[in-house]
């Protein structure tokens, strides 16, 4: 029997939904440690970075959209592939949307990994995909990809599609508004929200941090938690999502070396961890994911292995059962 529920599925409350403007251009859709979504309100268009897990959940991103401009949504930017940021794009397509723009990796994942994920996802955190059934059949596909760079105009509002490194998965995206020094992370960057990093690279995951830091933003959009305003709000919300990333890695890299097996490990590192991070949106959720990738990755997988529904529950009933 499970000391703990699975995954998130104690977790039933909704969250309150802020939507601000951060920077000229730039707004921010929070929901208390829920996923967020991005905005840039352009000179003739509007871009949507991470749609929400399914369209009726966009909807209400749409709708306040609507409440500040009524300017066509035209570009979507998935930051990565995972379901409950992608599954909602949908709804944008009937707002004007023309492209979904992906990087090659994540276009690569979603051939690779797209169907598990997304039976993986919506398992293990039943609040988050409000009326699934509203998501259309098979995979959100994007309809152009990009390697390392790309540059939109949205009228005179030059906004580039950065991968600057591995992270929170292969194919992290970044939105930079160079002009205005706004950036919209994804889930490269968390605050007040334990990063998931079941799918990460922890290694090189603080390295992408420092290269977002060189670029000096002013305003941030993080995958989850409230936006960051200002340069010192950022630089903690770069901090302190790469000290957790670094925490785990060197709590489960000296428990593998020292011989110990994944159980064990695991609870050194909970233990550890907890009293530093324990308050963080969905701590007890990731920590069995994030330290099994990360063991995955001190030992023998260097890429991260596919999460199935099945995958899930066995690696819960191993480590919380």
């Amino acid at each position: 029997m499970n000391t703990k529920k699975f995954a998130s599925h104690a977790d039933v409350e909704e969250k309150k939904v802020t939507f601000e403007q951060i920077s000229e251009h730039v707004w921010a859709y929070t929901a208390e440690g829920d996923p967020n979504t991005g905005i840039v309100i352009g000179d003739d268009a509007v871009l949507v970075a991470d749609t929400q897990a399914t369209p009726t959940m966009a909807a209400d991103v749409i709708r306040r959209i609507r409440e500040v401009t009524d300017k066509p949504i035209k570009y979507v930017v998935l930051t990565h592939y995972h379901a409950v940021r992608v599954l909602g794009a949908s709804a944008y397509m009937t707002e004007g949307g023309e492209q979904i723009f992906a990087s090659q990796d994540t276009y690569d994942l979603i051939v690779e990994r797209g169907e598990a994920d997304k039976a993986s996802e919506i398992g293990r955190f039943p609040r988050l995909f409000r009326d699934v059934e509203s998501v259309p059949p098979g995979m959100t596909w994007p309809t152009m990809t990009f390697t390392g760079k790309m540059t939109l105009w949205l009228g005179k509002l030059k906004v580039q599609l950065l991968q600057l490194g591995r992270g929170h998965t292969k194919g992290d995206t970044v939105v930079w508004l160079p002009g205005e020094r706004a950036l919209l992370s994804g889930d490269l960057v968390e605050f007040d929200a334990t990063p998931y990093a079941g799918d990460a690279y922890f290694q090189d995951w603080p390295k992408t941090l420092a290269n977002i830091g060189a670029l000096k933003p002013l305003a941030l959009v993080p995958g989850r938690g409230p936006a960051l305003k200002g340069e010192a709000q950022v630089h903690q919300g770069l901090q302190v999502t790469g000290d957790f990333i670094s925490d785990v890695w060197r709590s489960v890299k000296a428990g593998a070396a020292a011989g110990k097996d994944l159980k064990a490990v695991y609870k050194d590192t909970y233990a550890a961890l907890k009293p530093k991070y324990g308050s963080w949106v969905i701590f007890d959720h990731c920590m069995p994911f994030d330290v099994t990738r990360c063991y995955d990755e001190a030992t023998q997988y260097p890429d991260p292995r596919i999460w199935t529904a099945e995958r899930d529950r066995q690696m819960w009933e191993t480590l919380e059962g």
